[in-house]
């Protein structure tokens, strides 16, 4: 697969050396009182970059869309007085103009707009050859191609200084987040493309202050590159996204507590991760002969329905076996989310089986 030309992060000027990046601020620029107090407040070792919404998507007209151009200002006053590296997002070709003119140091690139190949690759022609450094959320939908598609848009106008934003996805299930993070897609991410390095957006994710220092450690156990992080130096009073965002003090003191880790072992841990490993790998095989044991049935099952014009799906059956294997799974320590998710796919490729024997002529 072909690799993204990318500068490595160490390369990027923000100053961040061999720790995590670290950026925060707050969700929108609101007054320069508001940026300016906020900013003092996170002067620390472990923030690299401020950050703040200038330009606020919302999902409805009639909500605070942000300040715009002035507040483009006030990050400039930010970075002049305070010493810090600023950022804010981009969304079209004239907030580009617009960031750059006032110097922004980093531009990040928000989930409706990765969602567009148009949009993005308007953004990619006005990046053309910046030495900006450009990241990009996913998409609100778990859909790996069209945040790496936004990537390679970027890349190809000869823009180097790129990472991506992990902040999860959209769900019409409830959950404890804002967002569910989904994290076998910035895995799968980093699997293609280890040369790119990863932000994770623990505050959209989480939606609330409670759930940003777990989501956090999960992504640093993951060993994603860097953590940006809402903060407001009065969160009941922000304008948007109130609930989730923290004091500054919270902030630091959070960077402080999180645990780093390596991305390699070596000697004792080293050898008991191989034998650990190997087990694993001789129980995958395992379940793999299992698996394909289960459909070769499932595809006599089908046979069968077709013999006496049975309709694929018995739902009756379906639900006991569903009940069951749940059970199962609890008294094996499995949460049900777990069981569920491999049994309904297993349970749609047995179907899949069964109508392509049902199909044949």
């Amino acid at each position: 697969m072909k690799t993204f030309d990318i500068l490595p992060m160490i390369e990027w000027g923000l100053g961040n050396e061999n720790i995590p990046l670290g950026i925060a601020g707050p969700c929108s620029a609101e007054t320069e009182d508001q940026v300016m107090e906020t900013a003092r407040g996170l002067i620390h070792r472990n923030i690299h970059v401020y950050r703040a919404g200038v330009w606020k998507p919302r999902t409805r007209p009639g909500s605070f869309e942000g300040m715009g151009e002035e507040a483009l200002k006030w990050l400039s006053r930010v970075k002049k007085e305070l010493g810090l590296k600023v950022g804010t997002e981009v969304a079209n070709a004239e907030h580009v103009r617009l960031a750059l003119k006032y110097d922004i140091d980093v531009l990040w690139i928000g989930a409706r707009t990765t969602a567009s190949p148009f949009t993005m690759q308007e953004l990619a022609e006005a990046l053309r050859d910046t030495d900006k450094v450009v990241l990009v959320k996913n998409p609100m939908n778990p859909d790996l191609d069209l945040w790496m598609g936004a990537i390679e848009r970027l890349n190809a106008c000869g823009i180097k200084k790129i990472g991506a934003i992990h902040r999860g996805f959209s769900s019409y299930a409830k959950t404890k987040y804002r967002n569910v993070p989904q994290w076998q897609i910035p895995i799968e991410l980093r699997r293609r493309h280890p040369e790119l390095p990863i932000i994770c957006d623990p505050s959209h994710i989480s939606g609330c202050r409670e759930l940003v220092m777990p989501v956090s450690q999960m992504a640093l156990n993951l060993h994603f590159d860097g953590l940006m992080i809402e903060s407001h130096c009065n969160p009941e009073c922000a304008w948007s996204d109130a609930s989730q965002q923290l004091v500054p003090d919270a902030v630091k003191k959070m960077t402080e507590d999180l645990y780093l880790r390596r991305a390699s072992a070596d000697g004792e841990a080293a050898i008991r991760l191989a034998a650990l490993r190997q087990q694993i790998d001789e129980i995958d095989n395992q379940i793999i002969s299992i698996l394909g044991a289960r459909m070769n049935v499932a595809q006599q099952i089908g046979e069968v329905k077709k013999e006496a014009n049975l309709a694929i799906l018995q739902n009756t059956r379906w639900k006991d076996v569903l009940a069951k294997t749940v059970a199962d799974g609890q008294k094996q320590n499995l949460s049900e989310a777990f069981v569920r998710a491999v049994f309904e796919a297993i349970h749609t490729e047995s179907i899949e089986r069964q109508n392509a024997v049902m199909t044949e002529k």
